[in-house]
């Protein structure tokens, strides 16, 4: 079966469940193809631990966003649509740290996720 193939098959089954064709499906798409053995949940979470990949969990599902090389960011997540926004502030990474430190606590990651509506579905 060639990519391409694949790739109508896919498309044909997210339209037929109303579903979004988003760049991130197809690209999961490739490297489960490109994988030519079997991949298990293990194998997600083993990525996860050792930081390539972060674990995001929203309305009971659970998502694993590529992390590696990448700068942190935190999430702006829509409850309808389930669209991510990905933000960067230094203001609120300082008042994180700040936090930390007026709290005598030693930091070693966090993820700061907030729920609403984004612009489509206000």
């Amino acid at each position: 079966m060639t990519i391409n193939k694949a790739k109508n098959i896919l498309f044909n089954y997210i339209k037929e469940k109303n579903l979004r064709y988003t760049k991130q499906r197809e690209e999961i798409l490739e490297a489960y193809l490109n994988a030519d053995k079997h991949i298990t949940v293990e194998e997600l979470k083993l990525m996860r631990e050792c930081g390539l990949a972060e674990e995001i969990k929203v309305d009971s599902k659970t998502r694993f966003e590529q992390d590696f090389g990448r700068k942190h960011h935190d999430h702006l997540i829509c409850i309808k649509c389930g669209e991510f926004i990905e933000v960067k502030d230094e203001k609120i990474e300082h008042l994180q740290n700040k936090l930390a430190e007026m709290n005598d606590f030693t930091p070693k990651w966090h993820k700061l996720e907030i729920y609403g509506l984004c612009a489509k579905c206000k």
